[in-house]
């Protein structure tokens, strides 16, 4: 079955606490030190703070940083991102170049196969198709509905995400287990609306992906008259299940997308998918229950299987399984590939493949290389340093929970007991995954990718029945992000992200809380925003709140909702409050909680200045530096329509439009742009 995790919340740059003792300073340095941590020259001085903070503490960066032509976008995650490559790239050179000596079966031969295999490309072009056509070969066998219910339960199938997703993960009701989840998918296009809008752009994006579907049916042998039909009749498929599809904002309802349902009651609901059949190819015969997260998708699914000719559906296969496999195949698929992308990025060339295939390489073996890039890119200090502040901002957070004046006593009950229940996961896993099951070798690149995601899934798979394993991340190890996991109710770093700008150990405290603690704290408050108050502090969706204190937080949340959909990156293109809703919230209350942690140390006490800005004022242009971005309209215009994070400079600027502590800081005025009236200052926490 096609395999997705989805309770994985790759927050993009995020940041909270407890204990209502003084919290000790972290990080504290003994002598700060000037040009360290904030570059004075990054700063636009013919911008007044007040008037656009995002502008005036990043506005020469942003001159001086255009976007390079291989990205859709630039900023400080990107440039992290490509320090970590190159300690990355240096890794994978030199296991690719031990050929000879690596012992067969470690994680250092496989990583370095891997990676040699996917860098050759003359074999790649040598090979062509040889590796795929038994996969080809299976597809064009399918001739009964039955065959098709077998094959789509098959782990070893590889047909990629076809007519939606599956797989084995947390009940979110009862998540002390695990449970077999069915929920939409199957498209191509980055979102439903894609094929249902018909504003100009829209149209212009399904032209290029009939394009694309044209090019590849073509590359694989159908004459132009058969391409030009398969690709209308893909594309007429993935616009029926995208009209079946919820939007991301109906998505974002744990409780609207939780349907627990008996295996024979599914079966009864969606007759042609097969459930028992599909289950048992899946090897999870013995489930007795199932939980579908949109079942009038899973009903349309079963009506398409039905009535769509077969010949039809294994076209719409035959594709998937060909664009999943793009980068291992040769050059023509996976130029292709990126022409059709170039429509939705902007970027203007290809990214150079040795760092395409790091990021292959990350995502088939992370774990066995990230065990070698910790070894190499991450100290213990630096994990133990995180820690402490992260437990400093568990102490702020329950001080600003104490102090709220709008939740009753029964409410800041639980959510203590929320606070102080979050695991923390940093830097790495205190369990490696075991990879010995896995064949790689530098045969065929093609093999390699297959074969790791055989893996995966089987990965996925055997973990019914299984007790929780609580050490599994979401995210390998050099990733420079970090997220909240609901049902989990933990807060994970990755070292990755473990660096400037975010945590710079020769930077003042003022830099790190504005940095890595914000998004520490933008991480905690995942855990209380919209979706995931929902959940309680064993990670179960549970409504603990009371009914008055539900009520007022949802007054205050669309407060925030207001001023997030007044916002506009580019003429007539609005960000969506309701979708962006989670992020912003937490935002918000990740610079709240780092800001009240910071005040607790002795550089925050003693008012000094450095580099001619006091403490409070580096706080506020450490938390601007962490998102300075520049971004092409393309990437623009789909990020706000599909991304549940606001624009870099709405993430600067939104949340310091709500804190009376940041007017201070800079000597704002009512009548500047970047201070609200006190009644229009959204702030929960």
């Amino acid at each position: 079955m096609p395999t997705k995790n989805r309770y994985q919340r790759s927050a993009a740059l995020a940041v909270a606490a407890l204990g209502l003792a003084a919290a000790t300073p972290v990080l504290a340095q003994t002598t700060a030190q000037a040009g360290v941590g904030i570059n004075p020259a990054n700063i636009d001085k013919s911008v007044q703070p007040c008037a656009d903070f995002f502008q005036y503490a990043n506005g020469n960066w942003l001159k001086n940083n255009p976007v390079p032509a291989a990205e859709s976008r630039w900023g400080s995650f990107n440039e992290l991102a490509d320090r970590n490559y190159a300690t990355q790239k240096s890794i994978l050179e030199e296991l690719a170049g031990n050929a000879a000596t690596a012992k067969p079966g470690t994680n250092a031969q496989k990583v370095g196969d891997f990676y040699a295999a996917a860098m050759d490309t003359m074999a790649i072009e040598k090979a062509g198709l040889t590796y795929l056509k038994p996969y080809l070969d299976r597809i064009a066998g399918l001739k009964t509905l039955a065959q098709m219910q077998a094959f789509l339960g098959d782990p070893h199938a590889h047909a990629g995400s076809v007519w939606f997703n599956s797989g084995v993960g947390q009940d979110e009701k009862i998540s002390t287990q695990y449970a077999v989840q069915f929920y939409q998918g199957g498209l191509t296009l980055p979102d439903r609306d894609y094929y249902l809008k018909e504003d100009a752009r829209s149209k212009n994006i399904r032209a290029a992906y009939q394009t694309y579907l044209i090019g590849t049916f073509t590359r694989l042998g159908d004459t132009q008259a058969q391409a030009t039909e398969h690709a209308a009749a893909v594309m007429d498929l993935e616009t029926k299940l995208a009209k079946a599809s919820k939007s991301r904002v109906d998505l974002r309802d744990p409780q609207a997308n939780y349907h627990k349902m008996t295996v024979a009651q599914a079966a009864k609901e969606f007759p042609s998918l097969n459930l028992p059949l599909m289950l048992k190819e899946s090897g999870l015969g013995t489930a007795k229950e199932v939980i579908v997260g949109q079942p009038e998708f899973l009903q349309e699914v079963s009506k398409l299987l039905a009535s769509t000719p077969l010949a039809v559906q294994r076209e719409y296969l035959r594709f998937h399984l060909v664009s999943s496999v793009s980068a291992a195949l040769p050059k023509a698929y996976g130029d292709a590939a990126f022409k059709f992308s170039q429509v939705l990025s902007g970027a203007k060339q290809q990214q150079p493949r040795w760092k395409r295939e790091l990021r292959a390489t990350d995502g088939a073996l992370g774990e066995a290389f990230g065990q070698l890039y910790v070894d190499k890119a991450f100290s213990p200090d630096a994990k133990a340093k995180a820690k402490e502040m992260i437990e400093n901002l568990r102490k702020a957070y329950a001080e600003r929970i104490m102090a709220t004046d709008w939740m009753s006593a029964a409410t800041k009950k639980e959510a203590l007991v929320k606070l102080n229940a979050f695991t923390v996961k940093i830097g790495y896993p205190d369990k490696w995954k075991d990879y010995s099951k896995l064949k790689i070798t530098r045969q065929s690149a093609l093999q390699n990718v297959l074969a790791a995601r055989t893996w995966a899934a089987e990965d996925n798979l055997q973990k019914f029945g299984k007790p929780i394993d609580r050490t599994e991340w979401g995210m390998t190890p050099p990733t420079v992000n970090a997220y909240y996991n609901p049902p989990m109710n933990e807060i994970v770093f990755p070292a990755g992200i473990l660096q400037p700008p975010f945590y710079d150990p020769k930077a003042d405290d003022a830099v790190n809380y504005g940095g890595i603690g914000a998004v520490i704290g933008h991480e905690m408050t995942h855990g209380f925003d919209d979706q995931g108050r929902q959940y309680d502090a064993k990670g179960n969706l549970r409504d603990w709140w009371t009914k008055e204190d539900g009520e007022k937080f949802n007054t205050k949340a669309a407060m925030v909702g207001k001023q997030y959909d007044a916002f506009s990156p580019l003429d007539s293109v609005h960000v969506n409050g309701k979708l962006t809703m989670g992020e912003n919230l937490a935002d918000i209350g990740g610079l709240t909680i780092a800001y009240q942690a910071f005040q607790k140390t002795a550089e925050a006490k003693s008012g000094t200045s450095l580099d001619g800005f006091t403490p409070d004022q580096r706080f506020f242009l450490a938390w601007a530096q962490i998102w300075r971005t520049n971004i092409r309209p393309e990437a623009a215009r789909q990020q706000v329509q599909v991304d549940p994070h606001s624009p870099a400079q709405f993430r600067t600027n939104g949340p310091l439009m709500n804190m009376p502590e940041f007017y201070k800081a800079f000597g704002c005025t009512p009548t500047d742009k970047m201070e609200r009236p006190t009644a229009e200052q959204a702030r929960i926490w």
